[in-house]
């Protein structure tokens, strides 16, 4: 990479595969702006066709929790048993609940 394209913002890249379904997170890359962003994202990851939208996002824009905190932060909490599904009751005929 030239001492210039290592200047540039580093973007994540999410590619929705078929209308309806999630977008994914296939890569990161850096471009100067959001439209070179759009345009290198298409050029790496859909080569073969595999998507019908690209989002691409400034990577200094997301905000994540950090893996010391996966105690505290992730276990559930068993004062609010509504959050249990054992709370809820299954309706008669309910198939993929």
């Amino acid at each position: 990479m030239s001492q210039e394209n290592s200047n540039w913002p580093l973007w994540e890249v999410f590619i929705q595969s078929k209308p309806g379904l999630s977008h994914k997170h296939v890569g990161s890359l850096h471009a100067p702006d959001v439209e070179n962003a759009i345009e290198n994202a298409r050029d790496v990851y859909t080569r073969r066709s595999e998507g019908t939208s690209i989002w691409v996002v400034p990577a200094e824009s997301i905000s994540a929790s950090s893996p010391d905190d996966i105690g505290e932060f992730f276990e559930p909490s068993n004062s609010k048993v509504y959050r249990h599904p054992t709370f809820y009751t299954m309706p008669e005929g309910a198939k993929h609940i």
